[in-house]
């Protein structure tokens, strides 16, 4: 159990590491630019969705770091929450692969590979506290 609970602070740091590159990435992916030509509604909800998805990042970070013995415990409810979390962060690999513009992602390769390792690396953790620890 000490090895999940290791593993689960490694995934609440790199999910820190998310968090942090949402400071970098509007600036990066020029989205005040982008954002002007649509309408405010559209600009307000794509401002208030990328601010709760980095809030729910920060959620499942604290979930490590706070609560990873009872998450490595792998009861009903820490199953469930590191499915859950398994499931999220590996469909987010074809999201990134198959619907990211292909151009913006070879621009800035190593920040790509960079979000694919630790998309996989939070999915392999989560599932393998969902399984028990395996």
């Amino acid at each position: 159990m000490r090895h999940l609970i290791w593993w689960l602070r490694v995934a609440g740091a790199a999910q820190v590491g998310i968090i942090l590159a949402n400071f970098v990435l509007p600036h990066k992916l020029r989205c005040r630019e982008n954002l002007a030509r649509v309408s405010p509604m559209i600009r307000e909800v794509f401002v208030v969705h990328w601010i709760y998805i980095v809030l729910v990042v920060g959620f499942f970070s604290s979930l490590c770091f706070w609560f990873a013995p009872e998450l490595a415990e792998a009861n009903g409810l820490a199953r469930f929450l590191s499915a859950s979390m398994a499931v999220l962060w590996l469909l987010r690999v074809p999201v990134q692969l198959f619907f990211y513009d292909s151009e913006v992602r070879r621009q800035n390769r190593v920040a790509d590979v960079g979000f694919l390792l630790t998309f996989l690396l939070l999915g392999t953790v989560f599932g393998s506290v969902a399984l028990g620890g395996l």
